[in-house]
């Protein structure tokens, strides 16, 4: 299954891609190896394999709500160059034909929310026309983090050269705003009755959640909080990609709180397996109370 309701909204979960990505250690430096042995059992084999490697998912939430088709991020997308990471680096992946196959195709799309401005959240944005890049979804309205709009442009930040997110804000952003279809928003932002955005700065300087209230349902669309379970013990451990790694453990833990106090079902963008959880205070950290109901990966 991958596709569930809450409240009236309908939440279909779109793959790029899923595996491993990189070893432990390196995905998370801070994090003792102890602490992957003593959690192996709940981690292995959807969020860690025998060799070490941590597993995540570029995934899409595809949301239908209030009347509108909506995107939350666009994962890697194709025909990019990323010369920084070898997999990513001029995909050629049939991601239009799965947004298909739930039966969204590109004109449908009302409103794309990319959570922060990371080269894996906003590669879809744009596609290659003639050798333009051009908006993937011509009709919609593309809401983005102001401050990460600001701090990902090449000309304010010279480091990004030969970095992850190299080339990424000419071909995936500026293009969308090129096209004046680019709304940037700061602070909160209401997408409608069930939706809203808030910030969630750390992992990025304009990352946010998004958060879903309806009926007697809640959700927390938590793109980058956490990229693998063992961080819902691990808590203050941030992983290698995080700009501001203490002011993202602040942001974790907030948010976590959230989640346990509504018992609201967690979905972040990265999450192999099954992809979603809701989640429980356990002693001074958190853990699984559930899993959702996704089919596992």
């Amino acid at each position: 299954m991958n596709e569930i309701k809450l409240g009236d909204v309908t939440i279909t979960r779109i793959e790029e891609t899923h595996g491993p990505i990189m070893p432990a250690g390196a995905f998370f430096p801070d994090l003792p190896e102890q602490a992957w042995r003593d959690h192996r059992d709940e981690l292995v084999p959807d969020h860690l394999d025998d060799d070490g490697m941590v597993h995540v998912a570029m995934q899409t939430w595809l949301l239908r709500s209030a009347g509108r088709t909506i995107l939350i991020d666009t994962v890697v997308g194709n025909d990019k160059d990323r010369p920084a990471v070898a997999p990513w680096h001029r995909q050629n992946i049939d991601y239009l034909g799965r947004l298909a196959a739930a039966g969204v195709h590109p004109g449908d799309v009302d409103l794309v929310v990319n959570t922060h401005l990371h080269v894996d959240h906003v590669g879809w944005n744009t596609r290659l026309a003639d050798g333009n890049w051009v908006p993937t979804f011509p009709n919609a309205t593309y809401l983005m983090p102001a401050a990460d709009f600001h701090y990902w442009n090449p000309a304010n930040n010279p480091r990004i050269e030969g970095g992850v997110n190299e080339n990424a804000f000419a071909d995936s952003i500026a293009p969308v705003h090129a096209a004046g279809q680019a709304q940037l928003w700061e602070g909160s932002h209401r997408i409608d009755a069930h939706l809203r955005l808030e910030a969630a700065p750390g992992h990025a300087p304009g990352h946010a959640v998004i958060v879903l209230e309806s009926g007697g349902d809640r959700a927390l669309f938590a793109a980058d909080l956490l990229h693998t379970p063992l961080q819902l013990h691990a808590h203050d451990h941030a992983s290698c990609f995080c700009e501001d790694p203490a002011q993202a453990r602040t942001t974790r833990r907030r948010w976590l709180d959230w989640a346990a106090d509504n018992r609201a079902l967690m979905l972040p963008a990265h999450l192999s397996g099954r992809s979603a959880l809701e989640i429980t205070r356990e002693g001074s950290g958190y853990a699984v109370a559930q899993w959702g109901p996704f089919d596992s990966y």
